[in-house]
């Protein structure tokens, strides 16, 4: 039985500074599904990903509906608020906020003044959470993001999408910057984490195709100057492997 779609895109245009960087993409996101962009640095990933999520320098026309309603008129933290997320490629510190703070005061902005969480159950949450990731419980009262690795910051985004359960997790360049074995911790992250919330929708964007050695997708589009020039499975994969995006440039 086919999957409900979760995310909608219709001949989705992004533009910034007035240049034209997304030309017309479009495609469906089922619920569960994990569906990998791939292309060369320069095709739009980014923008179309900060698009999607609301970036107020991006100017962004077309359809993106999130179970069928359309979040383009929407400010990002309302869009947020409806179960998109974005991780992002650059994760901010933040000097003199703790992690358990800016996820606390997360979760209650995504709830509401009437529904916030109390201060508890948010622990018994957050300790849950940082066990099932491998996240080492002192990390709960570091500033965010100060002083870690770059491993370390990209579990910390994981961590804020286990907190959040998003309907549909938008992982920008995740790999960028990682080493192998900071790599494999956080792909394991994502694997648990994804595991335990079948329903979560994955976009996951990239220009390697390392990451989805750990990551399996089940569908893969190729960004290319802005459109997607073809779409598949494990053998597109193989394909960038063995010879790059020569082929998809026309």
């Amino acid at each position: 039985m086919t999957k409900q779609i979760e995310l909608t895109l219709k001949n989705i245009h992004v533009t910034i500074e007035g240049k034209e960087i997304i030309r017309g993409v479009t495609f469906d996101a089922h619920r569960g599904e994990i569906i990998a962009i791939m292309g060369p640095n320069g095709s739009g990933k980014s923008s179309l990903a900060n698009g999607i999520m609301g970036h107020p320098s991006y100017t962004v026309t077309g359809e993106a509906l999130l179970e069928g309603e359309d979040i383009l008129a929407l400010p990002a933290d309302k869009r947020s608020k409806k179960g998109l997320f974005l991780s992002f490629q650059y994760p901010v510190e933040i000097s003199g906020v703790s992690v358990a703070n800016f996820l606390r005061t997360a979760m209650n902005a995504h709830r509401g003044d009437d529904h916030k969480i109390k201060i508890m159950e948010f622990n018994k949450l957050l300790h849950e959470q940082m066990e099932l990731l491998h996240i080492p419980k002192e990390f709960a009262t570091r500033y965010l993001n100060e002083g870690f690795s770059g491993g370390e910051k990209k579990k910390m985004e994981i961590l804020q999408m286990a907190m959040l359960k998003p309907k549909v997790a938008i992982l920008d360049e995740t790999d960028s910057g990682l080493d192998i074995d900071a790599l494999q911790k956080v792909c394991e992250s994502i694997n648990i984490l994804k595991e335990k919330n079948p329903d979560m929708t994955l976009i996951i964007i990239t220009h390697y195709q390392r990451m989805l050695n750990y990551v399996h997708p089940d569908r893969l589009l190729i960004l290319i100057n802005g459109t997607i020039v073809a779409e598949g499975g494990n053998e597109l994969i193989s394909e960038i492997e063995k010879d790059g995006y020569k082929k998809f440039k026309g």
